[in-house]
């Protein structure tokens, strides 16, 4: 790995100010226009004696994932792509595969700076309790990192153009949406329904941090959903991907 092509890479994305507000901003601010809602903030007895508001941290959290996944990270690898850039790499020192490590590690280092962000403001500002299984959170988090990843990987494998890959991304980005819960929590969505959601990487991901947020330890069903997606999206994307 060239560290001068992930300090570049990240000097970049920084200078990137909707990229920046998208990933790391928007989330948190979600969050706390959710919390805004007075309703959110009591709690129900049909949620086991937990808020709304206790929900939506989790999908906060997802919600960050999937922007810096989908949204952040197609554009750029295939407008490099596109203007031949990875060509170009493919004459020097500095081989292409560089170029695409350095953008997946400034994607997750950014997501998870937002997701902390998330969880940081859900305890602020709305007293959500923090993670009571830190270890199984992070565990599932870094699972969820790594799906939005392979998912974005896979959104630049099948666009040959960076409109394309913006197309793509965006048709892709609203089922992942509601899968993560952002409309409609997983553990308040019908029986029939949550089950179905539970076998997609993200809806399986917040039940996993959901878990694991309560104090419970996060179900192998859940986590083993979200690495076999991880994997066969790495799978795919290996396998599409081309770089010219």
């Amino acid at each position: 790995m060239n560290t001068t092509v992930l300090k570049t890479e990240a000097r970049l994305f920084a200078r990137e100010p909707g990229s920046v507000f998208w990933v790391t901003v928007s989330p948190t601010l979600l969050l706390v226009i959710l919390g805004l809602i007075p309703s959110f903030r009591k709690a129900s007895d049909d949620l086991g004696g937990l808020r709304v508001i206790d929900l939506y941290v989790p999908v906060a959290v997802l919600f960050a994932l999937i922007m810096a996944g989908l949204q952040a990270m197609p554009p750029v690898l295939t407008g490099y792509r596109e203007r031949g850039i990875l060509r170009r790499m493919s004459t020097t020192p500095v081989r292409p595969s560089a170029l695409l490590t350095a953008q997946l590690l400034v994607h997750a280092a950014v997501a998870l700076v937002s997701a902390v962000l998330v969880v940081a403001a859900g305890r602020a500002a709305f007293g959500v309790r923090l993670p009571e299984r830190p270890a199984g959170y992070a565990l599932a988090l870094l699972l969820a990192v790594a799906a939005a990843l392979a998912l974005g990987a896979t959104i630049c494998a099948v666009s040959r153009t960076q409109k394309a890959a913006t197309a793509v991304g965006s048709a892709v980005f609203f089922p992942t949406m509601f899968t993560a819960g952002v409309w409609v929590p997983v553990q308040a969505m019908p029986e029939a329904l949550r089950s179905i959601v539970q076998l997609t990487p993200f809806g399986a991901a917040a039940e996993a941090l959901a878990d694991a947020a309560a104090g419970g330890r996060p179900a192998w069903t859940h986590l083993g959903v979200t690495a076999l997606w991880t994997a066969l999206l790495t799978w795919a994307a290996a396998r599409w991907f081309r770089w010219e």
